[in-house]
């Protein structure tokens, strides 16, 4: 009974310790909370592609996978040297009426380069689209330059 009662008092004293706001005792007071901090909200812009669209797009194909499609381009930079060729999705990569649209774009060589032959500028591109992207989209357009080229279901 003794015990009991001396377990129940150590309780009650170690308890009220906790009753203060400042003490390391108070599980309350581990974690304090502070205010709530309004920031004015800026708009960011996102840079843009420095790569240049390539002249012209000269084919556009979709070959059909598993888990989707795969959208490929053939595109022609105006010399020889183009690098780093991508097809870049606009309007966030989702549908605008039903058309999914991509930039063709390539970063030029570092130095001048001599036009060559068309085979020895072509560039391609590609870009893996989901079945979930494509169940609304009845044409794939890949613009260029000076032309635009399109796949439709």
């Amino acid at each position: 009974m003794k015990t009991r009662l001396v377990i129940a008092l150590s309780t009650a004293a170690l308890l009220a310790g906790c009753g203060w706001s400042d003490s390391s005792l108070n599980p309350f007071s581990w974690f304090r909370s502070e205010p709530e901090v309004r920031v004015a909200a800026t708009a960011t812009a996102i840079p843009a592609d420095p790569r240049p669209l390539v002249a012209q797009v000269l084919t556009v194909g979709v070959e059909r996978t598993t888990s989707g499609a795969i959208l490929t381009a053939i595109g022609l930079p105006p010399t020889q040297g183009y690098y780093d060729a991508e097809l870049v999705a606009l309007n966030d990569g989702r549908p605008l009426d039903g058309v999914l649209r991509y930039e063709f774009r390539a970063s030029p060589p570092p130095a001048p380069r001599p036009a060559g032959t068309q085979p020895s500028r072509e560039i391609s591109a590609a870009q893996a689209l989901s079945a979930n992207l494509l169940a609304g989209v009845a044409r794939i357009e890949v613009i260029a330059a000076t032309n635009r080229r399109a796949a439709s279901r």
